[in-house]
């Protein structure tokens, strides 16, 4: 059976923490899918097709990873695609303990899916979204944090 693994997030945007974790899932999983969660209550600062351009193009030469978009529970969409893992990384304890709850619940929901936690390298612990959408904000040097196709000014213009 192969293993196929579901990183779901909003990716808004989508930074080197990110592919630090799929870097890192590459040689766990057969297959990574990167799969942007759709909230309609949800505010982004980016669209949803950007968001998807960019992973698209950070993974062009990368066979193993492909980008979808979903909505509803995460753990429903990991069985509809037949997903059995669920990558996510760790920053902190507050990750930690964050996420071992929604494992918890996705296992009581579906117990043939797993949860796999991988941990980020330390220079990307501060690295966020939330940390990088205020930097662009308020005019702050985001640059070092986004891979290079995440070209924010050229959709911000």
């Amino acid at each position: 059976m192969p293993r196929i693994a579901l990183f779901p997030g909003t990716f808004d945007p989508f930074t080197n923490g990110h592919k630090d974790i799929v870097t890192k899932g590459l040689d766990l999983f057969d297959e990574i899918i990167i799969a942007i969660g759709v909230n309609a209550l949800k505010k982004t600062m980016f669209t949803l097709e950007t968001r998807k351009n960019w992973i698209d193009s950070i993974y062009k030469d990368e066979p193993k990873v492909r980008v979808v978009d979903y909505s509803g529970l995460t753990i429903q969409f990991c069985a509809e695609i037949g997903a059995n893992f669920i990558l996510r990384g760790l920053r902190t304890v507050a990750d930690f303990e964050y996420e071992k709850q929604i494992a918890m619940v996705n296992h009581d929901l579906d117990s043939t899916i797993q949860s796999v936690f991988v941990l980020s390298e330390q220079q990307f612990t501060a690295v966020s979204s939330t940390v990088i959408r205020d930097l662009i904000t308020h005019g702050g040097d985001y640059s070092r944090y986004l891979p290079v196709e995440v070209d924010v000014d050229a959709v911000r213009s």
